[in-house]
């Protein structure tokens, strides 16, 4: 009650928010910002709200229901942190997914008022699958038609970019130039980076990186000081890329900073990781170098004999590049929820040589960030060492064709890893960073084995299925219907084309023994906005209670379109069938044929069937139950349930 008082005083005119007297909803915005470590194990039990506990103690228990078990809970957060409450305490989820296709031509139609140019602009992302696909999140949407409708506005344009790092690159530059046009009254075509707009992106690029790899999207002014942020100069660093970074004031009037999304919090990461290796020879992503340095280089750490060998050997290039994005790979495929998936195609991206010319000035220039100490013999140390430095780095960024090598070392490595990779969505992610390389190879052989229809002839090593589903998803045209067994493969190769169901109408998945995983690939394309999915067939899985809950989830998302769903021959049980009902109720659910048939329910679950019979929200038309042990009580139930005048049933098996 102290901490609820403190943030709304007028709750001290109410005695007790306890009881049917006053009805309570929390609204937690953002659990994905939270920084409290939410022990719902460990956190001692907290019944009474008189009673004094750590903030982390009481909302746990909060979430619980422990405490104020007749208040309701609304909680946001982004998809990777909303594990971090337990199944059972959840009782609704809804996902809001972006844009669908028609609302991407429809925001590019209302942003540029040239209609001619929107439709240059809509033409061009149309092109480019991979940013046409990416348009479904409303702030790239946003960035996109700034860059273009900025280059298209140019008398000498350039070639519009194609990828996702092109993007955000030219998104930068542009932002980089309104800062000078704004607080220099300069306006150049092509700025060259200057050295406070290096410094500057650096700072705000470290501290990027090292808030991402805690898994901080907001960030404080002891976060700012520790990046090298002049705290009472923040508003200068807004200023510097003013729809990047943006501060705000939370409660108990403190100040808060993060980057307007999360994608360009993870471009400026992964700008500050490649800015790190080529020209500090550093790689962060180790542990023991990922520490923040006091100065954007650190000459008196590099030892002026390894330099000399270097420039003296025939193979100078020593292919730092190679083992940073290995690395980073190797990282991204061990984070579960994906979180380093876009930063990973960001770094990459980086690398080409296309991108070289945009950002030369950050990448060539080495002025410090802090001072430091600066006694005159560091300063003559320093400037010795530092021209070995600038002779190396010199030589190290002109030689293309090294470069070169190294990106193709880091394509072989990706092709490796798809195919010893097991999780279908993270190596479809491996296929986006091979497009970010320009490198489509592996591809093209699926795209003519499927021209020339010879697909069938042999069986496919699940990497091919891998390359094959990427291709699928990655088409303008909707499949009508997906058949899972119609492909020649391992149970393996059939796993890693389940994300497919996000581009057909009809999904058969029957007797493919589906993992809990690819129920959550199945329910994550039932919430899609995108998705075309009408028609879905699971029998013959053991999908568990743990699949049909991930299921529930996608039925009950206002974004499911899903009319047909057979879910026969499954071992769902009454248990099971209880937990899909909470989704067959919902309001959203738009289901309007169920196979239950040879599923082992009892009379048990016919109550709660005969519930969703009588609800005003169920579409429900046709259920199929036979071949299960209802008995005539369970009978019973369902001809209750059968004459409400809310039911739709016109077919019960």
């Amino acid at each position: 009650m102290q901490l609820l008082q403190h943030y709304f005083p007028q709750l001290k005119e109410i005695k007790s928010v306890e009881g049917d007297e006053v009805k309570v909803v929390f609204i937690f915005d953002g659990l994905d910002e939270c920084r409290l470590p939410l022990h719902f194990q460990s956190n001692e039990i907290c019944c009474d709200i008189t009673k004094s506990s750590s903030v982390d103690v009481l909302l746990t228990n909060l979430i619980k229901g422990n405490l104020l078990p007749s208040a309701l809970l609304w909680i946001t957060s982004r998809p990777a942190a909303a594990n971090q409450i337990p199944p059972e305490c959840i009782h609704q989820v809804t996902e809001v997914r972006g844009f669908n296709d028609p609302q991407k031509e429809e925001y590019f139609r209302k942003r540029i008022r040239d209609q001619k140019q929107a439709s240059r602009i809509i033409s061009h992302i149309q092109s480019s699958r991979s940013l046409y696909i990416m348009c479904h999140i409303p702030v790239f949407c946003w960035i996109s038609a700034t860059v273009l409708e900025t280059m298209l506005g140019k008398v000498k344009r350039r070639d519009l970019p194609k990828t996702l790092t092109e993007m955000y690159t030219h998104f930068l530059l542009i932002q980089t130039n309104v800062k000078n046009l704004k607080y220099r009254g300069s306006d150049e075509t092509n700025p060259k980076m200057s050295a406070s707009d290096t410094e500057i992106i650096l700072k705000l690029g470290q501290l990027a990186f090292v808030q991402l790899e805690k898994g901080n999207l907001i960030f404080y002014e002891e976060d700012l000081r520790d990046s090298g942020i002049d705290v009472s100069e923040a508003s200068v660093y807004s200023g510097v890329c003013t729809e990047i970074f943006k501060k705000e004031r939370g409660l108990g009037q403190e100040k808060v900073y993060c980057f307007v999304h999360l994608s360009i919090q993870e471009y400026l990461a992964a700008l500050f990781v490649f800015h790190s290796c080529v020209n500090e020879n550093r790689n962060v992503l180790r542990a023991e170098e990922s520490k923040p340095h006091s100065g954007r280089v650190q000459l008196s750490e590099l030892h002026e004999t390894a330099v000399d060998q270097a420039l003296d050997s025939e193979d100078t290039y020593l292919d730092p590049l190679s083992e940073l994005h290995r690395r980073a790979v190797d990282q991204a495929l061990q984070s579960k929820n994906g979180h380093l998936d876009l930063f990973l195609r960001f770094l990459l991206g980086l690398s080409l040589d296309s991108i070289q010319p945009l950002l030369g000035g950050l990448l060539t220039q080495t002025g410090s960030r802090s001072p430091g100490p600066d006694p005159q013999t560091e300063k003559g140390r320093r400037s010795d060492v530092g021209q070995w430095i600038t002779k190396f780095f010199q030589k190290l960024l002109t030689q293309t064709e090294n470069r070169s090598e190294s990106i193709k070392e880091t394509v072989q490595y990706i092709k490796e890893k798809i195919k010893s990779e097991s999780s279908a969505e993270r190596t479809i992610n491996l296929f986006h960073c091979l497009n970010e390389l320009n490198d489509n190879s592996a591809v093209k052989e699926i795209q003519n084995s499927l021209r020339s229809g010879k697909l069938s002839d042999k069986e496919l090593e699940p990497h091919q299925c891998s390359a094959l589903a990427f291709v699928l998803l990655m088409s303008e045209e909707v499949l009508d219907e997906f058949d899972l067994k119609t492909y020649n493969t391992s149970e393996a190769g059939r796993h890693r084309l389940v994300p497919v169901v996000r581009n057909c109408r009809k999904a058969i998945l029957n007797s493919c023994n589906l993992s809990e995983e690819s129920c959550g690939i199945v329910a994550s394309a039932l919430q899609s906005s995108n998705s075309p999915l009408r028609d879905l067939d699971l029998s013959s899985n053991n999908l568990g209670d743990a699949g049909v809950k991930l299921l529930c989830a996608g039925l009950m998302s206002p974004n499911c379109k899903l009319q047909r769903l057979d879910l026969s021959s499954n071992n769902l049980g009454d248990a099971g069938v209880k937990l899909l009902c909470a989704g067959l109720m919902s309001p959203n659910c738009k289901l309007q044929r169920l196979g239950l048939g040879w599923c082992n329910l009892t009379e048990g679950c016919c109550d709660v069937l005969a519930s969703v019979l009588r609800s005003p929200h169920s579409e429900l038309s046709d259920l199929e139950l036979r071949d299960n042990e209802l008995q005539d009580s369970g009978v019973r139930a369902l001809s209750a349930g059968l004459e409400d005048p809310h039911c739709k049933l016109q077919r019960l098996g």
